[in-house]
C-alpha cells in the first residue's frame, strides 16, 4: 500500500468514526412514542357502548404509559363528524378514532363523504366483540321473541337507533326482514339517547349492545327478549338466542375498535396495538368486560389490515337487502 493510499484510508476511517460518533447521540435522543397526551375522538354521545369501552381502555393504557389519554366526544351525522376530524388530523399518533361497527353501517348508506371512509384510516386495535340484545319498553305486552313478532305483525312497532345506517338500525331492519314484519325507525344522535328514548316510552323497542342496554334491563326500565348470537351466550346470561326463539337464522355481532389517520408510522401503530392488547388481557379489563357483557378481542395489526374495506362491503350488502338507499 502506498503512502498516499494509507493517508486516504486514515482520513476515511476518521470521517466514518466522526459520523458514527455524531449520529449515535442523535439516534439515542429520538423520543419514544408517546411523548405527550393522546386524544381519542369519540364520534358518538357519552354513555354509549363505544364511549364506555373506549374510556376503560384509555384509562388503563394512560396509566401504563404515564400519559393522559383523553376521550373527546364529537357526536353528529351518525358518527361522521368525529370521523372526519380524525381523517384530516396529522398522522402522528396523537389523535385517534374510537368507533364501532356502526361506522361501516353509516358509510354504507352515505352516497358522498368528505373523506375516503376506508382509505383515510389505519386500524390500530380491536377492543371487544359482543352480540346485541333485543329489548322492549315494559309497557309492550311481549315476554319473548315469538310474542314480539306476533305483536309486530298486528301493527308496526317503533324502535330507536344510534342513527340512520348505524349498526342498531341495520340490525333491526335485518331482524324485521328475517321475521317478516315492518317496523318504524326513529333515529337518535347516538345509542345513549336511543336507550333513553326506550326507557322513557318514546319508542317501544331497541336492538343494542349489552353494555348500552342491560343496565336499564337490570333496573327494570326495559325488558330483554333475546340475544343475537347463534346460541345463548355467557356474555349475556339468561337470555335465549333470537335465532332459537322465534326468528331462525338471525345472528349479528358488534365490535369496538381504535383507528389512526392513514399515514401514521408503522412503529406508532405497532406501539398502540401492543399497548391496547396488553391492557385487554389485564385482570382489570377482563372484570370490566365481563360486567359489560362483552369479550376482549385482541388482534394484530396484520389481522386488522383489511377490516374496514371488508366491513363496509358487508354492510352495503346488508343495507341493500334492507332497502336502504345511499343518501
Amino acid at each position: 500500500m502506498t503512502l498516499k493510499h494509507a493517508c486516504v484510508n486514515r482520513l476515511l476511517a476518521a470521517a466514518l468514526t466522526a459520523l458514527v460518533t455524531c449520529a449515535a447521540p442523535y439516534a439515542v435522543a429520538q423520543p419514544a412514542y408517546p411523548t405527550k397526551n393522546i386524544t381519542i375522538i369519540m364520534p358518538y354521545t357519552a354513555g354509549g357502548s363505544s364511549d364506555v369501552l373506549t374510556r376503560a381502555v384509555a384509562k388503563l393504557l394512560g396509566e401504563a404509559w404515564g400519559r393522559n389519554i383523553i376521550v373527546d366526544n364529537r357526536p353528529g351525522a351518525s358518527g361522521m363528524i368525529g370521523a372526519e376530524v380524525v381523517a384530516k388530523a396529522p398522522p402522528d399518533g396523537y389523535m385517534l378514532l374510537g368507533t364501532t361497527s356502526s361506522y361501516p353501517g353509516t358509510v354504507a348508506v352515505r352516497a358522498k363523504l368528505p373523506f375516503d371512509p376506508a382509505a383515510s384510516f389505519v386500524p390500530v386495535a380491536m377492543i371487544a366483540r359482543a352480540p346485541i340484545v333485543l329489548a322492549v319498553h315494559p309497557s309492550v305486552p311481549a315476554r319473548n321473541v315469538k310474542e314480539f313478532v306476533a305483536l309486530a305483525k298486528k301493527r308496526p312497532l317503533t324502535y330507536s337507533s344510534s342513527g340512520t345506517g348505524g349498526n342498531n338500525h341495520i340490525a333491526m331492519e335485518l331482524f324485521a326482514m328475517a321475521a317478516g314484519i315492518k317496523m318504524t325507525h326513529v333515529p337518535y344522535k347516538g345509542i345513549a339517547p336511543g336507550v333513553i328514548a326506550l326507557v322513557s316510552g318514546e319508542v317501544e323497542a331497541i336492538i343494542a349492545s349489552s353494555p348500552a342496554v342491560m343496565a336499564q334491563v337490570k333496573a327494570g326500565k326495559a325488558r330483554a327478549l333475546g340475544v343475537s348470537s347463534d346460541k345463548p351466550t355467557p356474555l349475556v346470561p339468561g337470555l335465549p338466542a333470537i335465532a332459537q326463539s322465534g326468528v331462525p337464522g338471525f345472528t349479528y355481532e358488534n365490535w369496538w375498535g381504535i383507528f389512526a389517520p392513514a399515514g401514521t408510522p408503522g412503529t406508532i401503530v405497532s406501539a398502540l396495538n401492543a399497548g391496547v392488547n396488553k391492557v385487554l388481557v389485564s385482570p382489570q379489563m377482563k372484570e370490566f368486560l365481563d360486567r359489560e357483557g362483552a369479550e376482549a378481542a385482541p388482534m394484530s395489526v396484520a389481522q386488522l389490515a383489511d377490516l374496514l374495506p371488508k366491513e363496509i362491503a358487508r354492510y352495503r350488502k346488508a343495507a341493500q337487502a334492507a332497502g336502504l338507499q345511499p343518501q
